[in-house]
């Protein structure tokens, strides 16, 4: 086994911990490893922020309206009986899981945005695995946005913020649910920051930030586009770099 492999075994092991998933034996073993490991108490810790999250930022949604009493009645759960009969008892149970499941999908289903967000940074993982994270060398915007042209329907808007410490490097295509979408490619120091532009539709108004995976996620909206920065730079960086973006005159 390669370390890579080890070190995400080793990860996955974590997060085993956290869910509560580990017998006895190997929490205790985890908690050492945790304690001997600076990475590795990060990694609970990004872990138990994304639980914690979860509790708070997805609230459950009630049922359909009626959707009981359509179950209980075609169960035939509304009949008057003296005493319940076994095929009651078994609709009830039966009852029971369905609402229950119901009520887990609705709250375990990401929302539209959160998608997006694990796609984007599917995307920049890749990118960065691979051998540029370009398809387009340059730092003119000039040189940049035509690029696209001929390659997807609509360039998008792109801005020279190198005076703010972002440097524009190039460009390339990503792909989101079988679409091609344009990405631009800024640089912090030695961090890369992917800015995707896609369909405002369903977005939502002002930045919001996202942690997905341990990367960083801004998103805000401009006109019918949504741009999507995703970087492991600080959060507070990030986001000065989409105030910048967003500051930006327009293209001439």
């Amino acid at each position: 086994m390669t370390n890579a492999a080890e070190a995400d075994e080793t990860r996955a092991l974590v997060h085993a911990y956290v869910d509560g998933e580990l017998d006895p034996a190997n929490a205790r073993a985890v908690e050492r490893q945790i304690a001997a490991d600076p990475s590795l108490a990060r990694e609970r810790e990004r872990a138990e922020a994304v639980r914690r999250a979860l509790r708070e930022n997805l609230p459950r949604k009630p049922l359909p309206p009626g959707l009981r009493l359509r179950v209980e009645t075609a169960a035939g759960l509304h009949r008057v009986r003296s005493r319940p009969s076994w095929q009651a008892l078994a609709a009830s149970v039966a009852l029971a899981f369905m609402v229950a499941s119901a009520s887990t999908w609705v709250l375990v289903q990401p929302a539209p945005g959160d998608k997006i967000a694990e796609a984007l940074v599917d995307d920049h993982v890749r990118a960065l695995m691979a051998a540029q994270p370009i398809d387009v060398a340059s730092s003119d915007r000039h040189t940049v946005k035509p690029w696209f042209n001929g390659r997807i329907a609509q360039a998008p808007r792109v801005v020279d913020l190198s005076s703010q410490g972002f440097a524009l490097t190039g460009a390339r295509i990503d792909v989101i649910n079988g679409t091609p979408v344009p990405t631009l490619v800024y640089r912090l120091r030695q961090h890369v920051i992917s800015v995707t532009a896609v369909s405002a539709a369903g977005a939502l108004a002002g930045a919001v930030h996202r942690e997905v995976r341990g990367y960083n996620v801004v998103s805000w909206t401009d006109a019918s586009v949504a741009f999507w920065a995703v970087s492991d730079v600080g959060a507070a960086e990030l986001e000065s770099f989409a105030r910048a973006f967003q500051a930006a005159p327009a293209e001439p």
